[in-house]
């Protein structure tokens, strides 16, 4: 599945441009995510038992920096069928800022 960024918090690195390559097997999901000030990053999450993520994520910006964080994820299902995720997230480098965020899935073609 790949997702796009909706909304972010001021802290947030993530914006447009950026875009999200998400993978699961099981209760494990993994993606890939690069575009506007991220060179390139990913994430591993596990599914819990409301079927929100737990979510570590570490990536690196067009300034060079590696920045890490910790982020929960509530999906919510969409009238097409796709996914909305609605993310709670901390930085665990830099200024350890929070925020939130907002991904949607880009419908397949």
């Amino acid at each position: 599945r790949t997702f796009i960024p909706v909304s972010n918090s001021e802290t947030g690195e993530v914006g447009d441009g950026t875009l999200f390559h998400y993978h699961q097997t099981g209760d494990v999901v993994w993606a890939e995510y690069s575009g506007g000030e991220i060179r390139f990053g990913t994430l591993i999450a596990m599914v819990l038992d409301d079927d929100s993520l737990d979510m570590r994520y570490q990536h690196i910006n067009t300034n060079g920096e590696i920045m890490t964080g910790i982020c929960r994820s509530t999906p919510e299902r969409l009238p097409d069928g796709g996914l909305r995720l609605h993310e709670k997230w901390q930085w665990t480098s830099g200024d350890l800022s929070s925020g939130e965020s907002v991904i949607e899935e880009v419908p397949a073609k």
